[in-house]
This record gives C-alpha cells, structure tokens and sequence, in this order.
C-alpha cells in the first residue's frame, strides 16, 4: 500500500465500536513494555469494550469514575476510511492535571523514519490533538522501550523529554523458592485501607526526586479506592484468574509509612507475577524483608517469576537486585511534557481607551445619613438659631433703660 502524506486527508475523532476491529489488527506493532506498564492489557481492553461499549459510551459524557475507562482516538483516512493510528490516554492522578498516554499504534507504512519525525504525520496529529482537546492536562507522562527508536523520535519532536530510566528486573521461580525459606521479620506489616491513604501518599513525596512529584501531583485522593471501581476490578481480577495483595510497614516511632507493596498474583500461571513496591530512602534495609514477603505469597501458586521495576534514583534497590541474581529484561525511558494553552489576545485597536478610562471616572455620591450626622446637624442648627435670640434678648434689655429714661 502507498502511504498518503497528506495532512488534510487525516480525520482524528474518537474511538468507535466499528474501530475495534482495527485497532485489534494494530496490536502486532505493540512494543512489548507497553504491555508491562499497564495492569491490562489493550487485548484485554479490547475484549471489554466490545462487551460494554454501549454503558462506556454513556458514561464518558459526564464526571464519573468509569468516563475514561477507555479512551481514545484515531485517525482515520477520509478518502478510504482506513484506521491509521490509535492513541489511548488517560487521567494519571484524581485531579487529572496529569494525563497519561497509555499508547500509540500506528500503521505499518506509516512507521518510517521519514515520516515519524514529520510535524503533519499521523502520530503528531494524534498526540496534538490530544494536547488541544484535554484542556485539564497540565503535564503528561508516558514510558517507552529505549530500544523503539521510530517512536521515541516521534515523542521528542512532540515535546516529550526524559524524566527518569526505567529497569524492568524478573526474580525466576528457583530464585524466589529460595527467598521464600527466609523469615520476613516484619511485625508492624499492615493491610491498606482507606484510612492509610495520608500514610501511603506522605510515603510516596519522600520516596522520589521533587521534579517527579512535581509531575506526578498526587494527592491523598490518589490513594484511596472507590467501592464500585474496587468491585469492578474485583470481579476483572476473577475473570482473569489474578489476586491483589498490599501491604505497608508501620513504624510506631515515626508513626509514619516506611515501606509499601503490592502484588498482582496469576492464579493459572499464564503470566508473571508483577509487583510494586516502594521503601522510603532512610530504610532501605526493608527491600530483602518486603522480597521475602512476596516470595512466599507465590509459593501456593504455579511456578512463575516475579516482576518489578526500579528507578535511575534508586540505586540501593539496583544494586540489591542485581547482587540476588535478578535478570535485567528491559530498559524503558519515563518521558513527560508540560502544555501551556495559548489564550487568544485581543487587538489593540478594537479597544477603545475612551470606554476603558469611563469606569476609572469618579462618580459623586451623596453620603448616607447616620446617626453622628443627625446630630451634628441638630447642633449647628441650634449653634446658629443661638446667637440670634441673644442679640433679640439685648436689644429687649437695651431699650428698658432708655424708656425708664424717657419716662
């Protein structure tokens, strides 16, 4: 197939039942990290769209925990009406000031080095879109495999710098069989609730550089979970044979969280066991106590490894990993860009300084009467009514003396 390079054949709208179909047929130029980042898959979304498109229609019009389940766009060919490209984003914290791009699919012969890099191609149409069309995004955030080299090209010409290096690590199932014979000593382990929510987010400010909580900005909200969205994903999680498991460590002193996991157990063994987990810097020693914890929630299950991810910044947590004997699988670089929307300035000389200057004009009011004016008023009036009955009193008091003299 030729490739069209023309911009205004592109149309960009948002994802319909009929797109589907395609944007199936797209997932074969699916990198593999952007199957790790997210906790479902886009095959997996897919299939939950096509069953409950009509209820996710509905709720994306109006403010609810499911409006962006699954959201998206493509860009479609007006001439042939070919789906092109895909775009899927979404809110990364409860104020949705940062949003994330989930993914970028693009189609075969659109993915050139000629034309990624090409400000009028399909994945800069679909990403500016998405820049203009979400007002409320102050920054956004996405996470690339260093090694897509096509596709970070195209993320840097849309504005989008490096934020911090990922590592992707797997522990086999031999090696967490041997951490689970250790004893995890941890007796302030707690289960996360709600309650928990000012402890965990206190826990994540101090676990990361202030540059990535200035992107991140999460809050208190972010940490505390919605009974209809827990029970949805309950039943996901059920569907798809998986378990969640969290925990924090507890320290009575502080009275503060010094350590967090959570774990995303495969009950049939048909993928890795992934797992998140976060240790504030001063307690790094908690790092093999939280890994033998986890071990031994996998024992009772088939053999799979464990996954998790560490950061360019934690480097006792690299340097732990790679001294147990954990494989490095895959290096992704974590990306963010800041949008400022451009207002639209009025000319100068639509503006008319006559109309501007005529509300700075003092306008000349009477004052309210009060009280205090009411009786300065009375006493002048009596300060004036006064002089005049003394001069009638002396003339009366002059002329007495002349008549007596009269007489």
């Amino acid at each position: 197939m030729t490739p069209v390079t023309d911009p205004s054949s592109i149309l960009i709208r948002p994802v319909q039942y009929r797109d589907l179909e395609n944007i199936d047929s797209l997932t074969s130029n699916l990198p593999k990290a952007e199957q790790r980042v997210t906790e479902f898959s886009l095959t997996e979304q897919l299939r939950q769209a096509r069953s409950w498109y009509g209820l996710l229609k509905f709720l994306s019009y109006f403010p609810n925990p499911f409006q962006h389940r699954f959201s998206g766009y493509v860009a479609e060919w007006e001439a042939t009406g070919q789906i092109g490209g895909f775009v899927q984003v979404a809110p990364f914290n409860s104020s949705r000031s940062t949003w994330r791009v989930e993914r970028v699919l693009i189609e075969e012969f659109a993915i050139q080095p000629d034309l990624v890099t090409d400000p009028n191609g399909i994945g800069s149409q679909l990403l500016r879109f998405c820049f203009e069309r979400i007002w409320e995004a102050r920054t956004w955030l996405l996470e690339i495999d260093i090694e897509e080299k096509n596709l970070l090209a195209l993320y840097r010409q849309n504005g989008f710098q490096p934020l911090a290096q990922m590592t992707y690590w797997s522990l086999p199932p031999e090696l967490l069989a041997q951490l689970a014979e250790n004893d995890p000593d941890l007796p302030n382990l707690l289960p996360v609730s709600n309650a928990d929510a000012q402890l965990l987010y206190q826990l994540d400010c101090v676990s990361m550089p202030p540059l990535m909580r200035q992107v991140f900005d999460r809050h208190t909200q972010d940490f505390k979970s919605r009974f209809v969205l827990s029970l949805i994903n309950k039943v996901q999680h059920w569907c798809l044979q998986r378990d969640v498991v969290s925990g924090y460590v507890f320290e009575p002193q502080r009275k503060a969280a010094i350590g967090y996991f959570k774990l995303i157990l495969s009950k049939d063994g048909s993928r890795p066991h992934q797992a998140e987990l976060t240790v504030h810097p001063a307690y790094t020693w908690l790092y093999p106590k939280l890994l033998f914890q986890m071990a031994r929630l996998v024992q009772d299950l088939p053999d799979q490894s464990l996954e998790l991810v560490s950061a360019d910044y934690q480097h006792e947590r690299e340097e732990y990993l790679g001294q147990l004997g954990a494989q490095r699988i895959e290096h992704t670089l974590l990306m963010s860009r800041s949008v400022w929307h451009k207002l639209k300035e009025t000319k100068l000389e639509k503006l008319q300084l006559s109309e501007m200057l005529q509300s700075f004009q003092p306008i000349p009011r009477t004052p309210i009467p009060s009280r205090i004016t009411w009786f300065k008023l009375s006493d002048s009036m009596d300060n004036q009514s006064q002089p005049a009955s003394n001069d009638n009193s002396l003339e009366g008091k002059s002329d007495l003396p002349n008549k007596g003299q009269q007489t």
